[in-house]
């Protein structure tokens, strides 16, 4: 089978996994998207709108939560530029009846204890506050779990920060989302309202074959926790971005992949038995094993299903990997499940090619004489010098554990910094005899010699 034949092949395995769940858990209209560095974009669309026009890669859906991870991200932009600390009580910032003593961090990470919805019974009037409203009735909102107990999630936590961000650039949430960040990306099939090509939303009858058209609803001032409307395409995007974004915004116009790197970093595991998923900064986690990692969220409003996620680690991932699945029914539950499928099948039948090695620069002259192997704390270690920085790896740690990074120190010969791996943000000190040659190193204080010695073995008085 030739490349090509191999791509089209696996572009069909994905399409059927599409037919199959629409025709499964019996959705009206299913639109899905699959983004990649290194094929051209992927989309799939089985069935109709509901409405007089027709279902093409255009059509918007509503994509309900995920909307918080683009709150999220304007969040963390207002952090980055010196607008707000994450451990701020949000109080400092807007002025509050209750609960201003909680702080963005936890707002974010839904460890508030915050209670779910706004004050009042919004699911059964589809009626939501507004602005006014919402902070009006904060006092009445309840704190159902101490700060920092655990995960519990809160739409209204998410409105607060919508409100927060606002606040802190002069504009409405849905202004600062599309000049920080909708048009930066290109985002531009994703709004605040549906449009004329959206789907409708509808609830499939459990023991017959009718499809009940929901009601549209407007989220008000919970907005930034539900309200945007999208397209697979945009979603997937969207997706890669969040997994990979130095692939799609090299220059950080948006946020700096340091910073994302801070998103995804779990806070809080969403069971505290099964810890099949966690919750980062505003961002959903699932482990998928082998070191893989899906980063994205789910969405649901009445009538609509989303499941938005990019893929981070593992042998044959591409960059800016995404995928998004976007369905207009409000319980076929399968589709928050195949995003997930899709990243998976789309490496299993078409990975990222690999790039051939090649030779490259040699390293600095005062990093050679560390490089090889090192001792501490009774276990093995290698230092290498690979890619332009200094390295090190367990001798036992299986190949797609990640080393540790280091950089220098400035002004400081002798010192590095560790950027990323195993013990992050500790520095590496070198000891030289009279040679120069290097013959002890400290790592996060902890002794490295070159043979194997207890902790006693060396005499700091000598």
């Amino acid at each position: 089978m030739t490349v090509a034949a191999g791509r089209t092949a696996a572009a069909g395995q994905l399409e059927r996994l599409v037919r199959q769940v629409q025709a499964q858990a019996r959705v009206p209209a299913v639109s899905a998207a699959v983004n990649r560095a290194d094929r051209p974009l992927w989309t799939c669309t089985v069935g109709g709108t509901g409405n007089d026009t027709a279902l093409d890669e255009q059509t918007r859906f509503r994509i309900g939560s995920v909307t918080k991870t683009f709150t999220a991200v304007l969040t963390l932009q207002c952090r980055d530029d010196g607008l707000l600390d994450l451990d701020d009580p949000v109080e400092r910032h807007l002025d509050l009846p209750a609960h201003g003593e909680l702080t963005v961090r936890r707002l974010l990470s839904h460890t508030a204890g915050l209670q779910r919805e706004p004050y009042g019974d919004v699911w059964d009037t589809l009626r939501a506050p507004d602005a006014d409203q919402l902070v009006a009735e904060l006092a009445q909102a309840e704190r159902v779990l101490p700060p920092g107990r655990r995960y519990h999630y809160s739409n209204l936590g998410m409105a607060l920060l919508g409100r927060l961000v606002g606040q802190l650039r002069g504009g409405t949430w849905a202004e600062v989302l599309t000049e920080q960040v909708l048009t930066p990306l290109g985002l531009t099939a994703t709004t605040v309202t549906p449009g004329p090509r959206a789907a409708t939303g509808f609830l499939v009858d459990a023991y017959s074959d009718e499809a009940h058209p929901e009601p549209p609803t407007d989220f008000g001032a919970v907005g930034p926790a539900a309200q945007l409307w999208s397209t697979a395409a945009d979603m997937a995007r969207w997706a890669a971005f969040l997994a990979d974004p130095a692939a799609l915004d090299a220059a950080g116009r948006v946020l700096d992949p340091a910073t994302l790197d801070e998103m995804r970093w779990p806070v809080t595991v969403t069971d505290e038995t099964l810890w099949t998923g966690g919750f980062g900064l505003g961002l959903i986690l699932v482990p998928q094993g082998d070191r893989v990692v899906h980063v994205g969220h789910d969405g649901a409003m009445p009538g609509f299903l989303a499941g938005v996620y990019g893929r981070r680690g593992g042998e044959g991932t591409p960059a800016a990997f995404g995928a998004a699945v976007l369905g207009s029914s409000g319980t076929a539950a399968q589709l928050l499940e195949l995003p997930h499928r899709l990243l998976a099948a789309a490496v299993e039948h078409d990975p990222a090619d690999i790039d051939p090695w090649r030779p490259g620069e040699p390293a600095p002259e005062p990093v050679r004489g560390l490089l090889g192997r090192w001792w501490g704390e009774g276990f093995e270690y290698v230092f290498s010098w690979h890619d332009g920085s200094l390295r090190a790896r367990g001798a036992g740690d299986p190949p797609g554990k990640p080393p540790a990074v280091f950089t220098p120190v400035p002004d400081r010969p002798d010192v590095f910094r560790t950027v990323s791996g195993r013990e992050a943000g500790e520095l590496l000190r070198l000891t030289r005899d009279s040679d120069g040659v290097v013959v002890r190193m400290h790592w996060a204080t902890y002794r490295f010699t070159r043979h194997q010695e207890t902790f006693d073995r060396y005499d700091f008085r000598a």
